[in-house]
């Protein structure tokens, strides 16, 4: 198991209630179009459950497709879908929990998972289905479904990142290829910088808190950092998350880091993403969903693009990676009979025999949306499709990845991070005030 704190403390964290970052532009975003489906039966004896996604019209469809094919196995249990935008998924499933007619099933972020098990929101797995899940799931991923030791739902998408770059702006430079070492990485990135031709070598993200974070902790974790020690505090001034605040300001200070270049907009699009599709940046740390938005942005320039694992700093031993996941959980609030129901449909949903040759129904849902499935049996199912060299790099790092830790005060926590980076980024503080200041923020975000 692997968590972006100090090892001693992941058990304690585990505890712990979540964060919420903002991840409104993942793979699988709601649509406002979406709406809830009719009951799969009208009237007659049986169990209805109700299902919860942001999901979209077309995968709403396959969602019921699967519901279908269940029933037939089990015509005494129903499944209807109700699909609402991200935006008010958490919302939707706090304010109907309790009713009656309230979701029974509902799919979620890893991160919010405490605050509903603290909550009694969230059901704890049974017996058979944590069995399940800790045999058949990555250990990492496993640990982030889970909240004390328990397991409480079946893990789906996981997302993690890496370094993309462009190969005809590398070839341009004269590299021959990605950079493994910080070193490595601010010197490729101050000869693919172009001040006059408004290139610049390296790109941040900034106006969107997932996007400014994670992808300066996942060169933390590649350093031996983490966000908090063993203590449950901060540990931003660790030398080790020092050197990443530093490696920024060093690539700030020789113009191959252009802040003006940085900005997301409300749907984590905007000028990072077009800096990086119109061959304005030469590289980024971003995460797997996003290549569907560069195949689209960038047509037949999406040639150019390549990934390689987050370079690795000075006191790192391997490349890592931030990740985060998504979950389906039973609402805890249901009765006995729909929570055995619930947690009949997702075994057969996120089990091997309800896809095509192997795969889950879950995995080949994920699959069509372009996002990686988490059971290892899906991810072999798949492996023609997540051998794609985009997606190869992260699918060969995952059992590296440093799944983002969940704590009470989290959503707080998270923010001040992203406020001094960047204001390090935009050049109001140095480095270490940045790290000293953001650890001083965290603490008190986290009650320390």
């Amino acid at each position: 198991m692997k968590l972006n704190v100090h090892p001693r403390r992941r058990r304690a964290l585990a505890a712990a209630a979540g964060v919420a970052v903002l991840l409104a532009a993942c793979g699988a975003g709601g649509d406002e179009g979406a709406e809830t489906s009719p009951d799969a039966a009208e009237g007659g004896a049986g169990q209805e459950i109700r299902f919860l996604t942001h999901w979209g019209p077309d995968q709403v469809r396959e969602l019921e497709a699967a519901a279908e094919a269940f029933n037939e196995e089990e015509p005494d249990i129903t499944v209807t879908v109700q699909a609402v935008p991200f935006a008010n998924l958490l919302s939707t499933l706090r304010t109907q929990a309790g009713s009656p007619g309230g979701p029974t099933v509902a799919s979620i972020y890893d991160a919010w998972l405490p605050e509903l098990v603290r909550d009694g929101v969230a059901a704890p797995a049974p017996d058979d289905v944590a069995q399940d899940v800790t045999a058949n799931w990555p250990e990492n991923v496993v640990s982030a479904s889970s909240s004390d030791g328990q397991v409480y739902g079946f893990p789906n998408e996981i997302d993690l990142y890496a370094l993309n770059y462009n190969t005809r702006l590398f070839e341009e430079a004269g590299l021959d290829g990605p950079p493994t070492t910080f070193d490595e990485l601010a010197s490729h990135a101050m000869a693919l910088t172009d001040e006059a031709a408004g290139q610049q070598g390296f790109g941040v993200i900034t106006n969107w808190a997932s996007g400014a974070v994670h992808p300066f902790l996942s060169l933390a974790a590649s350093n031996g950092g983490y966000l908090l020690d063993d203590q449950g505090r901060a540990a931003l001034t660790d030398a080790k998350v020092v050197a990443v605040a530093q490696l920024y300001e060093r690539m700030l200070a020789d113009g191959s880091i252009n802040p003006d270049m940085s900005a997301a907009n409300a749907n984590t699009t905007g000028p990072y993403l077009d800096n990086f599709a119109n061959g304005k940046t030469g590289m980024i740390i971003m995460a797997n969903w996003w290549q569907a938005s560069l195949k689209e942005a960038m047509g037949d320039a999406y040639a150019d693009v390549a990934t390689a694992p987050v370079p690795v700093g000075p006191d790192g031993t391997q490349s890592s990676s931030i990740s985060y996941s998504w979950l389906t959980m039973v609402n805890g609030n249901a009765d006995d009979a729909a929570q055995e129901a619930a947690w009949k449909f997702l075994t057969y949903l996120n089990g091997p025999d309800s896809g095509e040759e192997g795969s889950s129904a879950m995995g080949d849902i994920l699959i069509g949306m372009g996002i990686l499935p988490s059971r290892q049996s899906d991810l072999d199912a798949h492996e023609d499709t997540l051998s794609d060299p985009f997606l190869q790099t992260y699918v060969d790092q995952l059992p590296n990845a440093t799944p983002f830790p969940t704590v009470i005060g989290g959503d707080a926590a998270s923010q001040a991070v992203q406020r001094h980076v960047e204001a390090l980024v935009f050049g109001r503080e140095s480095a270490q005030q940045a790290m000293d200041a953001a650890t001083a923020e965290v603490d008190a975000a986290l009650g320390g």
